[in-house]
């Protein structure tokens, strides 16, 4: 065997099989696999993977073409229909029979699910033109071009990678990003009760959102109000619980503390029994003639005929609600950080109290530091779910008080709110808005926050 023989046959073909040395290296059969998908695998031999290329073109230029399919709904995304619904009279049956017009809603929402679907045809096709030319690479450099069996034992092995994304990005497509393109295209159009735009609605462009920051509308009236109430609440259900939390650790944990197991487990009782359970019953014993107000005035602390305003005034409604988060809370942190206290090592206690240092201080310079360092994701974690907890202020206060007029109520947050504005009063145009400046603010602060954290910038600081 000649010298140049062998040279081929030990140094495999590895010129990358991107789309680019594709399109300008492939020649006219992966020029014509372009637009007959699977073409180049076929006439490579792999029949089984060319057909299911060319199966999914084919399926998807029949959904696109048919009546009804994926072009009629891309041509009715610009207008979002024009036919209203109308009455016909039937004279054999001497009455009006209603006619279905266009639907609005309907036709956004599969008009996104075909612009989803095309996107993923894009992948698709992008795929199969690599994978022909790469085919066609192989043969041609007289290498073994892999069959539909060895590329289904590949998943296994050197492709396993792919196995394992693909179904959570099928999933993620479906579940989180057709729903969330969905609901943000709704943010630009007038979908709403008012107006009566629930079954028609038109394009609006950026009118919902001038309306959001108009201190002259309704809902730009009580936006700000309810972001301020909405990071307060969230700053403070997170770090008091965070603080009072270790606190209650740290002094079960001591040596001199007794029946530490008995501790553990009453909290863990309070964790047993379902949440919404304990915030129905607090809701129910705060009320003006709850169980809350009536053993005041039995101690005779408050006026028979007094009730303090639990419910009814904001301010007290505000600090009742952060108060009941904390005695709902604390048992969850005390069982989070009670392993991490365990493993912050003795010396460094140790060497504190050599050099005189108090047990706050010994709280303040080493505990605290520590426990940041190790729990800075689950607090970023916690506070971007306490400006989502729907349970704790829907379940006790139900977002009120409100004025009259008013769409949020005082102890709302942006997510009851939004809530409050599909379910109640089906204004979701507003609502799309409301959702969108929630993810920007949460993005914004947990990306931000995470990345000037010691626990992203220097992963060795604490050994």
């Amino acid at each position: 065997m000649s010298t140049k023989a062998l040279t081929k046959t030990a140094v495999p073909y590895s010129e990358p099989d991107t789309l680019i040395n594709a399109l300008s290296k492939g020649g006219p059969v992966v020029w014509a696999s372009c637009l007959v998908m699977g073409l180049s695998h076929i006439l490579t031999g792999r029949f089984v993977i060319g057909l299911i290329f060319l199966a999914i073109e084919i399926g998807v230029i029949a959904y696109m073409v048919i009546p009804s399919g994926g072009l009629y709904w891309l041509s009715m995304m610009p207008s979002l229909g024009t036919v209203e619904q109308s009455e016909v009279w039937n004279d054999d049956l001497g009455i009006y029979e209603y006619v279905a017009g266009d639907n609005s809603q309907q036709i956004l929402l599969y008009a996104v699910a075909t612009l989803v679907l095309l996107i993923l045809f894009v992948v698709i096709w992008r795929a199969s033109v690599r994978g022909g030319y790469k085919s066609l690479s192989l043969k041609k450099n007289g290498q073994k071009v892999p069959t539909f069996m060895e590329d289904l034992k590949s998943l296994l092995n050197s492709n396993i990678h792919k196995l394992l994304m693909t179904p959570p990005f099928a999933m993620l497509l479906v579940f989180t990003i057709t729903p969330l393109a969905y609901m943000m295209l709704m943010a630009f159009t007038n979908y709403s009760k008012e107006g009566n735009h629930l079954i028609l609605f038109d394009w609006v462009g950026l009118e919902n959102f001038i309306s959001l920051f108009d201190n002259g509308s309704i809902i730009g009236r009580q936006f700000w109000d309810v972001l301020i109430w909405t990071l307060i609440w969230a700053f403070f259900a997170t770090f008091l619980n965070f603080f009072l939390g270790t606190i209650m650790a740290m002094i079960i944990e001591r040596p001199t503390t007794r029946c530490k197991g008995l501790w553990r487990t009453i909290l863990s009782l309070t964790i047993a029994v379902p949440q919404f359970v304990s915030l129905m019953i607090i809701s129910t014993m705060f009320k003006d003639n709850g169980a809350a107000n009536k053993l005041l005035q039995s101690l005779g602390l408050i006026g028979q005929n007094v009730n303090l305003p639990f419910w009814t005034d904001a301010t007290w409604a505000r600090v009742t609600i952060i108060v009941v988060n904390i005695w709902v809370g604390i048992p969850y942190t005390v069982m989070s950080v009670t392993g991490i206290l365990k493993n912050i090592p003795a010396e460094q206690y140790e060497a504190a109290r050599i050099d005189g240092a108090t047990a706050a201080q010994q709280f303040l310079y080493v505990t605290l530091p520590y426990m940041f360092f190790v729990m800075t994701p689950t607090l970023i974690t916690s506070f971007t779910g306490n400006i989502n907890n729907f349970n704790v202020i829907f379940l006790l206060s139900g977002g009120g008080p409100t004025y009259v007029g008013d769409t949020a109520g005082q102890t709302d947050l942006l997510v009851t709110w939004l809530y409050k504005l599909t379910v109640d009063k089906q204004q979701y145009n507003a609502a799309a808005v409301i959702g969108i400046m929630t993810f920007i603010i949460l993005a914004f602060v947990s990306l931000v926050t995470y990345r000037n954290t010691a626990s992203y910038k220097d992963e060795g600081a604490f050994k």
